[in-house]
């Protein structure tokens, strides 16, 4: 009996040999590494050493050609149309005469008006004269001159009323479609609208669109990031400029006049106008346009490539390595984004940080630098993903 118990002990402990040995290999296999084991494990990345420079920053913006002034010309008082002195398309200068009305009655209230007024200026220095000879009291010569006074301001108004029959352009430009014609009826306070019946066309509102085509003015949108940089040139006196092509393939240059006072929160983005010279109207209103924004530079700053850049809920990070491949986790502040580069604060020049490869990178972690045989664009297509 004592034989067959320690036989059949020696065979359990076979079986339990066997299956903790089994169980230990799965637990390699399915179990995660420790964290030990995790921090030995040393990943290729490729870095970048942190740059100290003036760094340039552009940015790019789509945006549309807006005219610098354009002016409605609409009449001011109900009459006919009697001349149309310019044609469709046709450049005018301020001051230029547009279009006459029928002044025949306006001429005539003025003269009437001026008559008046003539003849009571006449009656004032006849009332002076008496006064002077005391036939008349000072009473007659202030009531004299009263009516004298408002005469002639009826005859400036009627002068002024007789004006709105020549209509001139108040600004250099080109004129556009012009909607009226000799004999047509024009009224002020009507909307711009045209309609056609089968019998009749009728034109309301504007009669023709001056359009000042030079200068030329853009308009576009840039991020909230680039609004230092454009604050920093305007206090150092610089001027940022834009450039950016037409349909023709010729370069433009513009200056940057005007950034808006506010940033629309939807976006993040605040509106800029810039001025292009346009001698050659090349340009007219509404172009789509894609232009480059060189909105100034920073002087002797921190540089590295955005996308070494980690953003989450703690805020901006890079992943910075060590002399002896060990990286760590700094929090940084990014002042301005160009050109796949971004300008920071809380390293130090020199400091090496991780660029591709970070995904999968924790604090104390091992690293090594990619060769030139390591293929470590996997890594990059994933950090790209992300």
């Amino acid at each position: 009996m004592k034989y067959k118990s320690q036989k059949v002990t020696k065979k359990r402990l076979i079986w339990i040999a066997v299956v903790l040995a089994v169980c230990g290999g799965a637990a390699k296999y399915f179990w995660p590494a420790t964290n030990a084991e995790a921090k030995s494990q040393v990943q290729t990345v490729t870095t970048f050493v942190v740059e100290q420079r003036d760094f340039p920053v552009i940015v790019d913006a789509t945006g549309s050609t807006v005219a610098s002034n354009i002016v409605d010309i609409r009449p001011q008082v109900t009459n006919v149309v009697a001349k149309v002195h310019i044609k469709e398309g046709q450049k005018v200068k301020a001051g230029d005469l547009l279009i006459s009305l029928d002044d025949r009655a306006d001429r005539a209230n003025y003269e009437k008006a001026q008559a008046s007024a003539d003849d009571a200026q006449r009656q004032l220095v006849r009332a002076e004269e008496l006064l002077r000879q005391q036939f008349v009291a000072q009473g007659a010569v202030d009531t004299a001159r009263a009516n004298a006074q408002a005469a002639q301001a009826a005859a400036r108004a009627a002068q002024a009323a007789l004006s709105y029959d020549n209509i001139r352009s108040p600004i250099t430009g080109r004129a556009g479609i012009i909607n009226v014609f000799p004999g047509a009826l024009v009224q002020p306070g009507n909307t711009v609208s045209t309609s056609t019946t089968a019998t009749t066309t009728t034109t309301q509102g504007a009669m023709v669109t001056i359009t000042q085509l030079d200068p030329m003015n853009l308009q576009f949108t840039v991020p909230e990031s680039a609004l230092p940089a454009l604050f920093a040139a305007q206090q150092a006196g610089q001027t940022p400029t834009v450039t950016f092509q037409m349909g023709d393939g010729k370069k433009r240059e513009g200056k940057v006049f005007v950034i808006d006072n506010q940033v629309d929160q939807a976006i993040g983005a605040v509106k800029v106008k810039a001025v292009v010279d346009n001698a050659d109207h090349t340009l007219i209103p509404g172009q789509f346009v894609r232009l480059q924004v060189q909105a100034g530079s920073f002087k002797d700053v921190l540089v590295v490539p955005s996308q070494a850049v980690v953003s989450n809920s703690r805020g901006e990070q890079v992943f910075v390595v060590d002399a002896e491949n060990t990286v760590s986790l700094k929090v940084i502040k990014v002042q301005a984004q160009s050109q796949g580069f971004a300008v920071i604060s809380g390293l130090n020049a020199g400091d090496k940080v991780v660029v591709e490869g970070k995904q999968n990178l924790r604090p104390n972690g091992k690293v090594k630098e990619a060769s030139a045989k390591t293929d470590a664009k996997p890594e990059a297509k994933a950090e790209a993903h992300k």
